[in-house]
C-alpha cells in the first residue's frame, strides 16, 4: 500500500515538474490539475483544494486561459471553471515555439541595442585567470573556439624564440589547425633572435628589434577578446573579454603595419 502511494507521489510530481518546465507557474500547475480532477470547480473550492489565496487565483486562472488550457462556464448562473484536454498543451507548445523563433529574429536586431546601452553605462571588462604551462594552452584552445566570426583577424605580438622553447611543435600545430580550419587570418609583430618569420597568404608578420623594442608576453586579440600570457619563470594567462582593450591594441598593430 505505502509503496503504490509513494509511486503515485513520485508521478504526481514529475508532472508538475514538467508543466513547470513548459512554462507554467507553480500555481498555474496546482489549479490545473485540480480542475482535471473534476467537470468544473468554482474560485473558492479552488483556494480550498490548492491553498492559493482567492484573490490570486483569479489572476491565476487567467494565465491558464491565455495558454488555452482553461475555460470558464456557467452552471446555474454560477460561473466556473474547467480544464482544456490535455491535448491542448500540444496547441501551447507548439504556439511557444512560433513565438521563440519569432523572437530569436526580432533578437538580432535587438541585440546590437541592448549592446549600445551596455557601452553608454561604461564597459565591464570580464577576466579569467590560467596558471601554468597547461593553463596558457587550455586559454589558448577556448580562446580560439569561442570566436563567433570566423572572418575576423587575429592580432598577436609575441616573443618566437620564447613561444619555440616553451611549446613544442604539436603545441603550437594544433593552435595554427584551429585556426585554419576556422579560416582565421593573422596579422602579427613578434621578435625573433635565430632569422627571420615569413609572411604567408593567411598570416602577415612584421619582425621588430628585440634589442631595442623586447617582448616577454605573448598577447592575442580577436573579436572583443584578448589573450595575455607571460612566459617567463612563472607561466600564466588572463582572457580579457573588452570591446575597449581589445580594439585599442588591434589599432596598435594596424598602425605598425601600416607604418612599416
Amino acid at each position: 500500500m505505502y509503496e503504490k502511494v509513494s509511486s503515485r507521489y513520485n508521478h504526481r510530481i514529475m508532472i508538475e515538474k514538467f508543466l513547470e518546465e513548459l512554462g507554467l507557474t507553480d500555481k498555474e500547475v496546482k489549479v490545473y490539475l485540480a480542475l482535471l480532477e473534476v467537470d468544473g470547480d468554482s474560485v473558492i473550492d479552488l483556494s480550498k483544494k490548492t491553498g492559493i489565496n482567492r484573490t490570486t487565483i483569479y489572476p491565476v486562472l487567467e494565465g491558464l486561459s491565455l495558454k488555452g488550457l482553461v475555460s470558464e462556464i456557467k452552471v446555474d448562473k454560477k460561473v466556473m471553471y474547467a480544464a482544456e484536454s490535455p491535448e491542448r498543451l500540444e496547441t501551447y507548445v507548439e504556439r511557444r515555439i512560433i513565438n521563440l523563433e519569432e523572437q530569436e529574429k526580432r533578437l538580432k536586431d535587438i541585440i546590437p541595442q541592448l549592446k549600445s546601452q551596455i557601452r553608454e553605462g561604461g564597459e565591464k571588462p570580464i577576466i579569467k585567470y590560467f596558471e601554468g604551462k597547461e593553463g596558457i594552452l587550455h586559454a589558448n584552445e577556448e580562446f580560439v573556439k569561442s570566436a563567433k566570426n570566423e572572418l575576423e583577424t587575429m592580432y598577436m605580438i609575441y616573443p618566437k624564440d620564447e613561444v619555440d622553447d616553451l611549446f613544442d611543435s604539436s603545441d603550437i600545430n594544433k593552435f595554427k589547425k584551429i585556426r585554419k580550419t576556422r579560416k582565421i587570418k593573422s596579422q602579427s609583430v613578434f621578435t625573433y633572435k635565430k632569422g627571420d618569420y615569413e609572411s604567408t597568404d593567411d598570416s602577415k608578420r612584421i619582425k621588430i628589434d628585440w634589442n631595442k623594442y623586447p617582448l616577454s608576453a605573448d598577447i592575442s586579440i580577436y573579436e572583443d577578446k584578448v589573450k595575455i600570457s607571460t612566459l617567463g619563470k612563472k607561466f600564466s594567462t588572463i582572457l580579457i573579454k573588452s570591446s575597449d582593450v581589445a580594439e585599442t591594441l588591434k589599432s596598435l598593430i594596424k598602425y605598425i603595419h601600416d607604418h612599416k
